[in-house]
C-alpha cells in the first residue's frame, strides 16, 4: 500500500472567518487565535486582508513577526497597491505567502468587473508576476471559480502557473457546487493545465447549500492538495469548510480518502472553544466534532451498546478532538496543581498570577456548586484572558420587582478604584433595569442588539453564560458593534458583567473595522 498524501489545511478564520456578522476580532483576540492554530498544527493562516483597514494591515503584520510554524498569508486584489501592501505587512514573516484574487465567473466579468476574457488573464498573469517578484510563495483563486466556464477556468489556471503561481485555489466562492462538479472540475484541471504539478491545488468551499465539506473531501479525491477551511465553519453567510469536520473526516475514513494531516486533532476542542468565546459565535449543541452533544448518549439503547463496547456508537474517540471521557472530577477540596493539569488539559496554559486568579474564583464556584465540570472550567479560564483594561468592574447588584411593576434595581461598580452606585426604578423586568442601572452609572449609552443565556454545564446550579451585542453610533455615523461576556451561577450577575464588558469596550473606543467588500 502507498504512502496517505499530506494535505494542507489553510486556515482563513481570521480573513474569512473574521466577516461572519459580527465575528469583528481585535488585534490581542486575533494573536490569540493566531498563536492557537499553529499550535494546532495549521499549515498556513490567512491572517487577514492588509489593505482592507489599518487594523487588518497591522494584525497581519505582528501574526507575521510573532508566529512561526505555519506559513503567514495576506490577501490582495490583482493589483499594485494591494500586493505591495500586503507584502509590507508579510515581510518579516518566516514563511510568508501573497494570495492574490481575482473573478473570472460570466457573471463576475459582466457585471462586477465589466472585463472580457482576455482582460481578465492579462490582469490575474500581472498580478501573480508582480506578486511573484516579492515573494516566492504566491497563492491565486479565480474567484467564483465554480460558476466559471471550464475551458476559460482551464485557460486562466495554465496562465497564473506560468507566470509563477505556487498554490492555485479554486472557490466555490458562494457555496453552488455539489461534490460531483468539484470532482470534475478538479480532474479537468489535472488533465488538461500544462504544468499543473507545478503547482498544488487547492479548494474554497462556502456552506451555502451545507455542502462545503463534502465538496472539499470530492476535490481531495479527485487530486487536491490543500483545502481551505476554517475553525468551526466561520465565514460569508452560512460559512466555510469546517477544519474539524474535515480534518477527521480524512482521518476517521483514512481507508477511503488515504490522506493525513498536520492537525493535533487532541487540541481541536480547545481550539474550537478559543474561537467561539473570542467571536461570540457559540457552537451549536448538535455540531459534529466540537458540539456539546457530538460524544453524548441519551438513547437507552446506545447507552447499553456504549457499556458494552463503544464502538458500537462512536466512531471516532473523544479524546482523539481533545474531550475527555470522565467530565467530574474536580470539587471543592482538589488543589491548584489538579487545577492547573485540568486547564492545561482543556487548551489553557495559565501563568502563575492567572493560576492563582482562577483557583480562588474556583473556590467560589465550588462552594456554590456541587460538582465542577470541564465547561466551569473553561468558562472561567476564559475570563482570564481578559484582552482589554477594565474602565468600570462590576461590584454587586440588588433588584426588587415583581409582576408589572418596574423593578428596583441598586448597582454597585469599580472606577478607577473609587466604588460608585446607582438607583433605578425603570425598565421592563430586572435585565432590563440592569442595563439601564449601567447606562445611567457609567455614562455610555448604547442600543443592546443581542442577548443570549445559555448553561455552561448541566443541572439547576449551571453557571449562566450571558453574551450580549451593544451597538453605538459614531461621529461619522457609522454603527459599531461591542460584545460582551458574563459568566456567573447567577443568571442576573452574568447578565450585569456582560453588559458591563461591552460597556468597557464603547468607553475604551475600539477602532471601527472595515470588511474587505466595503474598500
Amino acid at each position: 500500500m502507498k504512502s496517505p498524501r499530506t494535505i494542507r489545511i489553510f486556515d482563513t478564520t481570521l480573513r474569512d472567518g473574521e466577516q461572519s456578522p459580527g465575528a469583528s476580532m481585535n488585534l490581542t483576540e486575533k494573536m490569540e487565535v493566531a498563536q492557537a492554530l499553529a499550535a494546532l498544527g495549521v499549515d498556513i493562516i490567512e491572517a487577514g486582508f492588509p489593505i482592507a483597514s489599518p487594523g487588518d494591515f497591522l494584525s497581519v503584520r505582528e501574526i507575521s513577526n510573532a508566529v512561526t510554524g505555519a506559513i503567514i498569508c495576506g490577501l490582495a486584489r490583482c493589483n499594485d497597491a494591494d500586493i505591495e501592501r500586503a507584502w509590507e505587512a508579510l515581510k518579516h514573516a518566516q514563511q510568508p505567502r501573497i494570495h492574490v484574487f481575482l473573478a473570472t465567473s460570466s457573471i463576475h466579468r459582466e457585471f462586477k468587473l465589466r472585463m472580457n476574457q482576455d482582460e481578465v488573464v492579462a490582469r490575474a498573469v500581472a498580478g501573480v508576476r508582480q506578486a511573484r517578484n516579492l515573494c516566492g510563495d504566491v497563492e491565486f483563486s479565480p474567484e467564483d471559480a465554480a460558476r466559471t466556464e471550464i475551458d476559460f477556468l482551464c485557460r486562466v489556471v495554465e496562465a497564473v502557473i506560468d507566470a509563477g503561481a505556487t498554490t492555485v485555489n479554486i472557490p466555490d466562492t458562494v457555496g453552488y457546487a455539489t461534490p460531483m462538479q468539484m470532482h470534475a472540475v478538479i480532474a479537468s484541471l489535472k488533465e488538461r493545465v500544462r504544468g499543473i504539478d507545478r503547482a498544488v491545488i487547492s479548494v474554497h468551499c462556502h456552506d451555502d447549500l451545507g455542502l462545503a465539506v463534502a465538496n472539499s473531501l470530492a476535490a481531495v479525491e479527485a487530486g487536491a492538495g490543500q483545502i481551505e477551511c476554517t475553525m468551526n465553519g466561520l465565514g460569508e453567510r452560512a460559512g466555510n469548510c469546517s477544519l474539524e469536520e474535515v480534518v477527521m473526516a480524512m482521518r476517521t475514513r483514512s481507508d477511503h480518502y488515504h490522506c493525513e494531516t498536520r492537525i493535533v486533532t487532541q487540541k481541536l476542542v480547545p481550539t474550537s472553544r478559543i474561537v467561539a468565546n473570542i467571536t461570540g459565535i457559540q457552537v451549536p449543541r448538535n455540531k459534529a466534532i466540537v458540539g456539546r452533544n457530538a460524544f453524548a448518549h441519551e438513547a437507552g439503547i446506545h447507552q447499553d451498546g456504549m457499556l458494552k463496547e463503544r464502538r458500537t456508537y462512536e466512531i471516532m474517540r473523544p479524546e482523539d478532538v481533545g474531550l475527555e471521557r470522565t467530565d467530574l472530577v474536580l470539587g471543592k477540596h482538589s488543589g491548584r496543581a489538579a487545577l492547573a493539569d485540568r486547564a492545561l488539559a482543556l487548551g489553557y496554559n495559565l501563568t502563575a498570577e492567572r493560576l492563582q486568579t482562577l483557583f480562588e474564583r474556583f473556590k467560589i464556584l465550588a462552594d456554590r456548586k456541587k460538582e465542577i465540570y470541564d465547561g466551569d472550567i473553561a468558562a472561567l479560564c476564559e475570563d482570564q484572558f481578559a484582552d482589554l483594561p477594565e474602565r468600570f468592574s462590576f461590584v454587586a447588584y440588588r433588584v426588587n420587582c415583581a409582576s408589572g411593576q418596574a423593578p428596583l434595581v441598586t448597582l454597585r461598580v469599580l472606577q478607577g478604584g473609587e466604588e460608585k452606585s446607582v438607583e433605578v426604578n425603570a425598565g421592563d423586568g430586572p435585565i432590563d433595569g440592569i442595563f439601564l442601572a449601567l447606562e445611567k452609572l457609567t455614562g455610555v449609552t448604547t442600543v443592546c442588539r443581542d442577548f443570549r443565556v445559555q448553561a455552561v454545564t448541566v443541572g439547576k446550579d449551571a453557571q449562566a453564560e450571558v453574551t450580549v451585542e451593544l451597538e453605538t453610533i459614531d461621529g461619522d455615523q457609522c454603527r459599531q458593534i461591542h460584545r460582551g461576556r458574563g459568566v456567573s451561577t447567577d443568571s442576573l450577575e452574568a447578565s450585569a458583567k456582560a453588559f458591563l464588558a461591552a460597556i468597557n469596550r464603547v468607553a475604551l473606543g475600539p477602532q471601527p473595522r472595515i470588511h474587505p467588500q466595503r474598500v
